[in-house]
């Protein structure tokens, strides 16, 4: 093993520890796989940028090379989902033999859900929200990218699959992910040492995945992330309703004292210089099966709650499961930092509450369908523990030239 891989590793590691200790992996459930979506043609209504119709192609591998299917995956019996877009790539190129040997992760065992996981830098610093104010340029608060490096005011599922590398280890993840800024009160923006993702949910053998098992508890009918979904989660800036996905910050490194915060200010007396402050926000993990987005950019999706019953379910009205994900931000404390004047941009809308209170993120999916199938199948479905991009079945997404644990610049002028 190289000494590249070497230290990725153990950190990579690291952070799934410190992920995996901090974040509430929720249970999840469901029904269809993503291998079948990808091979078995389905009835149904197509849901396209375009309004076409379209059949299915098994992905192929001729004299080694892999590509996704040709034609598209539509909108089937089960769930709705825009046609699938390839990707104009050789996927085979972003691939690499995981940790450099190929080797298989081991069980999540005793935990209830496979986990896949990888690490972000940050990207591009806008005023745009593709899912909020399409088509409109500066219009939002400042946002720190990750994932899709030509994610902007303009993207949709099409051109995100189109374009764009990405911060997110490959371009395998056109995925865009984007926060709002955080800024140091003296009119610079504190950008991201990293970000950590982890995917978790149930696997499909799993009684509880699925609602016609006969498991009295079962939580939904579990699928993979269908193509062209979007949401918002965390603190609501449309409605100011209380916020979704368990937003807190944390903090981590020496001197440090972990903990669930429920602000900057909160959490600032727990994290001396060296340490890192993290901003951390559950996805939501319940879908109505029907729509890729709604109008608050919220209520098509949601999440498991025990209720009167007991056990943690999706509702009737979002009968399905996907793979849910934790998204923690991380940011280095310096000495000299005044943490009393760190704040989120879109803390400006409600100076009334502690800064951070605001903090939320957006989501909007843009994964090869390949990669997907590989690791919703091998890290999920066969509760693998994996970390590091690693999919799962002896390979793993190359990590992109250039990838830092540390945030180089760590301050750039605010805008």
């Amino acid at each position: 093993m190289s000494s590249e891989f070497s230290t990725f590793k153990a950190m990579a590691i690291g952070i799934a520890i410190v992920v995996a200790g901090v974040a509430v992996a929720p249970s999840v459930t469901g029904g269809q796989y993503d291998m079948l979506r990808l091979t078995k043609p389905r009835k149904g209504k197509s849901t396209t940028d375009t309004g076409g119709t379209t059949t299915t192609t098994p992905t192929t591998t001729t004299g080694g090379t892999t590509t996704s299917p040709p034609t598209s995956t539509t909108t089937n019996s089960f769930y709705s989902e825009l046609s699938m877009v390839p990707s104009n790539f050789d996927v085979n190129s972003e691939l690499v033999p995981s940790w450099g040997t190929g080797a298989i992760p081991p069980s999540a065992s005793p935990d209830v859900v496979g986990a896949f996981r990888f690490i972000c830098n940050a990207g591009q610093l806008l005023k745009d929200d593709p899912i909020v104010y399409p088509g409109q340029p500066g219009k939002s608060h400042l946002h720190q990218f990750y994932g899709n490096t030509g994610a902007n005011a303009y993207s949709t599922y099409s051109s995100l699959r189109a374009s764009g590398s990405s911060t997110c280890m490959s371009p395998l993840n056109r995925s865009a992910y984007w926060m709002p800024a955080m800024l140091d009160g003296k009119g610079d923006v504190i950008r991201p040492d990293y970000l950590a993702i982890y995917y978790k949910r149930r696997p499909i053998s799993d009684p509880k995945c699925s609602l016609s098992s006969g498991d009295p508890q079962a939580e939904g009918n579990c699928v993979p992330l269908p193509n062209g979904l979007k949401f918002i989660f965390g603190y609501d800036m449309i409605t100011g309703k209380a916020p979704t996905g368990s937003v807190y910050f944390n903090c981590d490194g020496p001197g440090a004292t972990q903990g669930h915060y429920p602000s900057i200010p909160a959490a600032m007396a727990t994290c001396p210089a060296g340490a890192k402050i993290g901003a951390i926000v559950n996805a939501p993990s319940c879908w109505d099966g029907k729509n890729l987005d709604s109008a608050n950019h919220r209520d098509h999706v949601t999440y498991k709650s025990y209720g009167s019953w007991g056990y943690a379910k999706c509702p009737d009205t979002h009968p399905y499961v996907i793979p849910d994900f934790t998204l923690q931000a991380w940011f280095s404390i310096q000495a000299g930092d005044d943490l009393s004047q760190w704040q989120l941009s879109s803390d400006a809308m409600r100076p009334d509450l502690p800064h951070g209170s605001t903090f939320h993120a957006d989501w909007f999916g843009g994964w090869d369908n390949t990669v997907l199938a590989m690791w919703t199948d091998n890290c999920i479905n066969k509760k693998l523990n994996c970390s590091g991009g690693d999919l799962g079945n002896g390979k793993q997404m190359k990590m992109f030239s250039g990838f830092s644990w540390t945030a180089s610049p760590r301050l750039v002028p605010e805008f």
